[in-house]
């Protein structure tokens, strides 16, 4: 997927196959990285061969294995604006918030410049995201949502998958509240948004509405 008006690459890490996502528009150099991961390398690689400059770095949530880049990308890029939910700036922070303690190397990100909440806008490098908060997988998690183009697309982090959704057995996680995420924030969209997940493949509203078992017509 790569709708008309917007270039989307990809970069998975290979641990946790956490997708980072760098989205501009045709003709700009200029660019956002959503969820810098685990290889940051690999990102800036791909930034340089693209020939692409970020304007800004938007993360979904604050867990690990969706931070582990900012530093990097904060170091080689600082006017590059940092933006999170503020009900997760906090894990930015802390090891043991942004699950990084539980492994071996425990991490931190730079704090974040910018903290948005449901409502916010977010213009940069041509382009306009709303922010929806989606709590449920963190408590603090937000999805950047765009009607630039047709058709729109979410960049929805750990919360809808192509037949799954995200983990709520972390902390602050909660199913029920994900679940009300989900279909009052993602499934009003129009069916033929496209979703942009942290893990996996590049789904639709309408697919998800229909066939996911955890939050789809089918299920209670």
């Amino acid at each position: 997927m790569n709708p008309p008006g917007l270039l989307i690459k990809t970069v998975t890490s290979r641990m946790f196959a956490e997708n980072c996502y760098l989205a501009s528009v045709p003709g700009r150099t200029d660019c956002v990285v959503i969820d810098p991961g685990l290889e940051p390398a690999r990102i800036m690689a791909l930034l340089r061969d693209s020939g692409l400059t970020p304007a800004a770095i938007l993360c979904t949530h604050g867990h690990a294995d969706h931070i582990a880049g900012n530093a990097a990308l904060k170091e080689a890029f600082p006017e590059a604006p940092l933006i999170i939910g503020e009900g997760d700036a906090e894990k930015l922070l802390d090891p043991t918030l942004n699950l990084s303690a539980l492994f071996s190397s425990p991490l931190v990100s730079p704090p974040a410049d910018r903290l948005v909440r449901e409502g916010d806008t977010v213009d940069v490098a041509g382009m306009s995201f709303l922010v929806r908060e989606t709590p449920g997988h963190s408590s603090g998690h937000v999805v950047f949502l765009t009607k630039e183009q047709n058709p729109w697309v979410v960049f929805g982090g750990d919360v809808l998958f192509q037949g799954s959704i995200g983990r709520t057995d972390f902390p602050d996680g909660d199913f029920r509240q994900l679940f009300h995420s989900i279909r009052d924030k993602l499934f009003t969209l129009p069916a033929e948004t496209e979703v942009y997940p942290g893990h996996g493949e590049p789904t639709t509203i309408g697919e998800e509405m229909e066939t996911n078992p955890y939050v789809g017509r089918g299920a209670v």
